[in-house]
């Protein structure tokens, strides 16, 4: 009998074993949250172009944090923002937060927070002057966005921590992105360059995340291309390329976990489409259509609250109460000569090739522009080259096998550039040292790129500059000759590093970070590397970590950069790279050497990641808040002509309308200047359909990229605005009876803000 007994228990003691072997000793959380700041009269940040100015919503921006834990040791907390850069002085604030919620839980040593690049979210957030001079300053309501929103995301992970593992897999994205500098890359050594097979970096890195209970809960993935899909005319919050990623993304996990959509994302064009799947057909019969939606009338606006536009988004529908809603983050990483523009650059007078080695057009800089997939249409593009990472993701969290094992580790110091001794090694042997210089900025830095040319008479490819700028630049400050010098090739036109008035224009104290997660390492970088610069530097931590005697890092050793990351210093290019003086390497701060700089900082600190040695925690940035102007002005206040209401519908859709999917249902409102409140996490426009005869449901809102909020005023001092709704009717959308509604927020010239909300005439689609 005893035998029998210990026969039955042996087979069921070695599965517990085995399970317990492959369960994680990790904890695992992850969080979202909307960022989306004004859309409103704020200049936005990236291209630096003063006429580009927020006007509506093309698709919200949001914050994702992962957080990766020993039970009782170490953790490492990133965020990715569907934004421009990181801050260091928002990364300031998030920390003075955290200190207070949660004490040394969560520090700038173990906290990386990073942006994805987005030309087209609002700017003024930033601390150093240069960086908000197209703002027109500091722009308080920006930055209360991020800074608030943030830290609702990490609230957010931290509260959703629970047992789980992260797998890593790599594989190759080819077409979504081209070199925009390729004369910058050819001056790299020929023997380096043959040892890529591509000009850029093609390799996607991708983090799944699962729980030891509800299985799969998020993915993050690392991929090099700029967020320049939509140009640098766009007046729409878009998250671009990367943020349609994560939407199409985290709508495909959700209907795939709903067991309504395929996950074979090897169909061409497809993109997940949730509302067809939640939303019953109401009738067929298109007679019957159109009775049931001549029966609703456009309303009158209405006044309302806040919370109507909160619980009408589609995505509190698909909130499950019983899990943590699925998130998925497309970062960005060594992005600086990366364009998704793919078809090439080309002169917008001729259509032929722009120059080769200066990207201009008949010696003109600002006729030279990028071709992204969908030419001419903008937004076409940053839905292609979105879709095109989305799949490469699907197709990468799909497969995911191997498991990061090891410790959670991290180190971090604080460095000032400006002056930093660098030991590089010398022709024939030996080493020589050389320095970095305060920040500066160089003539092409004007010219822009080809994602998005500058003005006047500036050029990529200039190591010279020319007198009249020259004289203009001298009334700002005049660089000594030991800068001129220690920046060459570089003709400087502005001298940021050296400008200290009111206060500091550009940053001279840097954070530098690395986050260790089992075998992968993901180095914190402050600016935009280049490919080859990526390249060099990966290599050094890679070599550092794995030749020495520790056997804690193998050659299944993964090393991914973390661009724009907890604060931002423009450019880093090769040395090689710098002396072709395009609009990198005129961006490129610090002087030649930038880049060896930061291989010798980073070498430093994986070597002490290894032996647990201390770092030096290095001089604190500046906290530059209390010295911040803007000179934005405040909204006054809103109006509507005699006898109309805020939400009552200005043009409506025609009478007994039917549309056909892939038509544009345009509605136009009275409303109100969107800076009243921003809606976080609720919406300005809603797409509703009629469920039965009575009950509308939400289909589409502003989260989704075929519905679009364009906000206008008649002139620019006028009290008056319109809020127009373009809802492109997607191929998926099911047939049945639609209406379309606004919500905003009003306000009065004593201060008083008051909701609203508009109603269309209800509509066909068939």
């Amino acid at each position: 009998m005893g035998r029998s007994v210990g026969k039955i228990w042996l087979p069921i003691l070695l599965l517990l074993l085995l399970e317990s072997g492959r369960a994680s000793n990790n904890l695992i959380g992850l969080g979202s949250y909307d960022i989306t700041g004004p859309a409103a009269d704020v200049n936005m940040m990236g291209y630096a172009n003063m006429d580009q100015v927020a006007s509506g919503v093309h698709f919200r921006l949001r914050a994702r944090a992962f957080i990766v834990a020993e039970p009782q040791g170490k953790r490492v907390l990133f965020v990715n923002l569907d934004a421009c850069m990181a801050s260091q002085l928002v990364t300031i604030k998030v920390l003075e937060r955290l200190k207070v919620r949660y004490g040394d839980l969560y520090t700038e040593k173990n906290v990386a927070i990073s942006g994805i690049h987005t030309h087209a979210g609002p700017g003024g957030y930033l601390q150093y002057i240069v960086y908000i001079i197209t703002s027109l300053g500091f722009v308080r309501q920006s930055f209360d966005a991020l800074v608030d929103g943030i830290e609702q995301t990490i609230i957010q992970a931290h509260n959703n921590i629970r047992p789980g593992s992260v797998y890593v897999n790599k594989g190759e994205l080819l077409d979504a992105g081209i070199n925009r500098s390729p004369s910058a890359y050819l001056n790299n050594p020929a023997a380096e360059r043959s040892n890529y097979k591509y000009d850029v970096d093609k390799e996607m890195t991708l983090l799944k995340f699962v729980d030891n209970e509800w299985g799969p809960v998020g993915s993050f993935n690392w991929f090099a291309t700029h967020g320049t899909s939509m140009g640098r005319t766009n007046a729409l919050i878009s998250g671009d390329n990367k943020g349609a990623a994560a939407r199409f993304m985290e709508d495909w996990f959700d209907q795939k976990n709903g067991g309504s959509i395929s996950s074979d994302v090897s169909e061409p064009n497809r993109i997940p489409r949730r509302v067809s799947n939640i939303i019953p057909i109401v009738n067929d019969n298109h007679h019957e259509l159109l009775e049931i939606a001549a029966s609703f009338e456009s309303l009158s606006g209405k006044p309302t609250t806040r919370f109507l536009s909160l619980s009408r988004r589609v995505r509190r529908v698909l909130r499950q109460a019983d899990r943590t809603k699925f998130v998925s983050a497309f970062c960005q990483t060594n992005c600086g000569d990366v364009s998704p523009n793919v078809l090439g650059a080309f002169c917008i007078d001729t259509g032929i090739p722009c120059d080769f080695n200066h990207s201009t057009c008949d010696g003109k800089n600002e006729l030279c522009y990028g071709r992204g997939p969908g030419y001419p249409d903008e937004f076409e593009s940053t839905r292609i080259i979105g879709q095109r990472q989305f799949k490469k993701a699907v197709e990468l969290f799909s497969a995911a096998s191997e498991k990061l094992n090891g410790k959670i580790d991290y180190i971090h110091t604080y460095v000032d550039f400006s002056n930093l001794d660098v030991t590089i090694p010398k022709e024939g042997g030996g080493t020589t040292t050389v320095k970095t210089c305060p920040a500066a900025m160089g003539f092409a830095f004007a010219a822009g790129t080809t994602d998005g040319p500058g003005a006047f008479d500036f050029k990529q490819g200039d190591d010279q500059g020319n007198a009249f700028w020259r004289l203009i630049r001298n009334l700002l400050k005049t660089p000594t000759k030991e800068q001129a010098d220690c920046q060459q090739p570089k003709p400087i036109l502005l001298d940021t590093g050296e400008m200290k008035q009111p206060y500091d224009w550009a940053p001279s104290i840097l954070p530098v970070q690395i986050l260790r997660i089992g075998q992968i390492v993901i180095l914190s970088v402050p600016g935009e590397f280049t490919t080859m610069a990526g390249r060099r530097l990966r290599d050094a931590v890679k070599k550092a970590l794995t030749s020495g005697s520790s056997k804690e890092f193998g050659n299944n050793t993964h090393v991914v950069i973390a661009g724009l990351t907890n604060t931002y210093s423009q450019y880093v290019t090769t040395y090689e790279e710098y002396q072709t003086q395009r609009y990198e390497g005129a961006s490129t701060l610090y002087g030649p050497h930038t880049l060896s700089a930061y291989i010798q900082v980073f070498q430093k600190l994986a070597t002490a990641l290894i032996t647990g040695k201390p770092v030096e925690p290095g001089p604190q940035p500046p906290d530059l808040l209390d010295k911040q102007i803007s000179l934005l002005t405040p909204v006054v206040m809103d109006a509507t002509p005699f006898g109309t209401q805020f939400g009552d519908v200005r043009a409506d859709v025609p009478k007994n309308a039917t549309f056909k999917r892939g038509a544009n249902v345009t509605v136009t409102f009275w409303s109100a200047c969107p800076r009243n409140d921003l809606m976080t996490e609720g919406t300005f426009a809603l797409v509703e359909i009629l469920r039965g005869k009575g009950s509308w449901e939400p289909a589409y809102d502003d989260d989704d990229l075929c519905l679009r909020f364009i906000w206008s005023r008649p002139s620019k001092l006028s009290t008056r605005s319109y809020g127009t709704v373009q809802w492109i009717v997607p191929q998926t959308a099911t047939a049945g009876v639609y209406r379309i509604r606004h919500f905003g927020a009003s306000k009065s010239l004593l201060g008083t803000i008051k909701h609203f909300k508009g109603t269309s005439s209800a509509f066909v689609v068939a």
